[in-house]
């Protein structure tokens, strides 16, 4: 099955917690079960050093060089998100195709401005179509794309990436 739901660094579900979505009305900043909005709220914590999966040299090389598709960013904004395509499973009725993507961006300074933070490397995902990433790219840099799976001989599909630079 695709990993596809997994942020790497960003995000993961503690072994055995589980997360309910909560519903939150617009016109609220603050809710509370007694105001009658029914709605559940779990914190995850994610420990940076004990709920990481660690990807050696090799193997950060094998997704930048062998597995992922790329392409160079220069200094400038730009915006990322999925134009069309899907994750799919060949002949699967279970299972619909799904637009998401991992994001490894890395080799210079940029900037998410989700996070508004200058690093050196940074992980993101798109999920959507209308999720967008946009980047302050002050050094040169490499954007690559690919996907996570464990079973590999059923994937059906690719994604599209419109990477627009301002």
């Amino acid at each position: 099955a695709a990993v596809g739901g997994v942020a790497v660094a960003s995000g993961a579900v503690a072994s055995g917690a589980v997360a309910q979505p909560a519903v939150v009305p617009a016109s609220s900043d603050v809710m509370a079960e007694s105001e009658g909005y029914g709605c559940t709220i779990a914190n995850v914590t994610v420990h940076n050093k004990h709920n990481s999966f660690l990807l050696d040299e090799g193997q950060m090389r094998r997704i930048q060089d062998e597995i992922s598709v790329s392409t160079d960013l220069v200094p400038g904004s730009y915006i990322v998100r999925i134009k069309d395509g899907v994750f799919n499973y060949r002949g699967s009725t279970v299972h619909p195709g799904e637009p998401l993507v991992l994001l490894w961006i890395y080799g210079g300074k940029v900037i998410n401005q989700k996070t508004n933070v200058p690093v050196a490397a940074t992980w993101s995902t798109l999920n959507g179509y209308n999720e967008t990433l946009n980047l302050d790219v002050i050094e040169p840099c490499k954007l690559c794309a690919f996907f996570i799976d464990t079973h590999l001989v059923d994937n059906d599909g690719e994604v599209t990436l419109s990477v627009v630079k301002l």
